[in-house]
């Protein structure tokens, strides 16, 4: 065996690994991203997709805030962060800040358990989906 065949090899291993350890990962978060409050909501949340990219996820409840205020202010509309929960591994974002979403991330088929209108962001503060409150 060469030492190109040696370094292919090897390489190959670590690629294998890198992606065993990054689907570890994420069966480890999606294990805890629930609300620990109402278990009922985990399969809502779980199956909620990104509305302009369907076969990404709006990500869970440690993405996820309560965004009761919603309104449109110069032909957009913008919701405003009405949540105060700790959730584990969710960044805060301070009630009251203002978040303007997209046209293409409002979310409409899937309904809503929560009794909320639900923005979920990255940590960075992009946004992934926003459902609106009122019902399943």
């Amino acid at each position: 065996m060469t030492a190109e065949d040696r370094m292919e090899r090897a390489l190959r291993w670590i690629m294998i690994g890198a992606v065993v350890f990054v689907a570890l990962m994420f069966a480890v978060v999606a294990a805890f991203a629930h609300d620990p409050e109402h278990h009922s909501h985990d399969e809502w949340y779980a199956g909620l997709m990104q509305p302009d990219n369907p076969n990404v996820s709006c990500c869970g409840i440690a993405d996820a805030y309560w965004c009761d205020e919603y309104y449109a202010k110069d032909g957009k509309a913008y919701c405003r962060i009405t949540d105060d929960r700790e959730v584990a591994g969710r960044p805060p974002v301070p009630v009251g800040t203002e978040i303007e979403i997209p046209p293409w991330k409002l979310k409409f088929d899937r309904g809503n358990p929560t009794g909320h209108a639900v923005v979920f962001l990255s940590s960075g503060g992009a946004v992934f989906c926003f459902v609106q409150g009122g019902g399943v």
